[in-house]
């Protein structure tokens, strides 16, 4: 095996590691919950939300890309390429909106109650389930170029000047044109929620040093105060979130706009490699800062880890 690959399949074999555990972990701490609770919050059902779908990015491009980079499996044919990269661009768009959304609840959650900005929260929660539907279709048309577009290697030996090299499927436009609309139509579909997700950042870490402030006067005047809550926690680790994602995903989106400005781009898929892999950072790490911050996840996966061992002694004395 070249060593290209070999460092290759093991960068998606680290992502595999990372996020298919960490996101199965917090999908499964809030199913626990829906069934001790029977019900979800908004919040927490936009983090089940998001967790589903970065498990959906790992799963199919991080372990795939690593089953064919050590030739474990060769599922990358025609309809292997098309399929892959449809499922991860929706799934990867996706993750985008919901972090948004996210971002954006949390930022309603602060407002004070009776105000407008708390009327519109609860508008939001409302009807959460219509916001779902509409991002599912609107990520869903958006990626259909991966279905027209996408081929596998064996059947794309020729290079193009429109073509984009995925390592183990080619995407070829038919005109620089469409190769252009294309990326252009991505790039729009990632920074309108970038840049609204970067504001309820700030007006949340504006609320944050506001309250800081407040408490540091009560303190000061021997009044007390409390530090915080769950609201500020959860805005917190929203603004980590976000954080992270801003990073990642401008890496992502400034590697993306290269290539669309590159000649030629069949020949190495290493720009293309480092695009999906810095995509797929976020979906992978993402779980570790909900789980650090959530304490209703952290809580669930400690009283999950709990019972085992309880059950294992209760097992070996039944047997003594």
């Amino acid at each position: 095996m070249p060593s290209e690959e070999f460092v290759r399949g093991m960068l998606y074999l680290s992502l595999t590691i990372v996020g298919v555990p960490g996101n199965t972990a917090v999908i499964l701490a809030f199913l626990l919950l829906l069934h001790q609770e029977s019900r979800l919050l908004p919040a927490d059902a936009i983090v089940l939300h998001l967790a589903s779908v970065n498990l959906l990015v790992v799963g199919v491009r991080c372990l795939l890309e690593t089953l064919a980079s050590f030739r474990v499996a060769s599922i990358f044919g025609d309809i292997g390429c098309k399929a892959v990269i449809f499922v991860y661009r929706t799934s990867r768009a996706l993750s985008i909106w919901l972090t948004f959304v996210l971002s954006a609840y949390q930022c309603l959650s602060i407002a004070p109650p009776g105000s407008r900005w708390a009327s519109a929260r609860a508008l939001m929660a409302r009807y959460l389930g219509i916001v779902f539907l509409f991002l599912w279709l609107l990520n869903t048309c958006m990626s259909s170029a991966a279905i027209l577009f996408s081929f596998g290697r064996q059947n794309n030996s020729s290079s193009t000047d429109h073509g984009i090299n995925v390592e183990f499927c080619y995407v070829n436009f038919p005109s620089k044109l469409s190769k252009q609309a294309n990326g252009a139509g991505q790039v729009t579909r990632d920074v309108v929620p970038m840049a609204l997700m970067t504001l309820a950042s700030l007006i949340i870490l504006v609320f944050l040093y506001k309250h800081s402030q407040q408490v540091k006067g009560l303190r000061s005047s021997g009044g007390g105060g409390g530090g915080g809550g769950a609201e500020q926690r959860a805005a917190k680790a929203v603004v980590a979130l976000v954080t992270l994602y801003v990073v990642l995903y401008g890496v992502d989106n400034g590697l993306w706009v290269y290539t669309l400005t590159v000649k030629k781009t069949m020949n190495s898929s290493l720009i293309s490699d480092l695009r999906i892999f810095f995509s797929s950072l976020y979906a992978a790490l993402s779980p570790v800062v909900i789980i650090a911050s959530n304490r209703k996840v952290n809580g669930r996966l400690r009283c999950v880890a709990q019972e085992k061992p309880v059950q294992v002694k209760a097992t070996t004395l039944s047997t003594v």
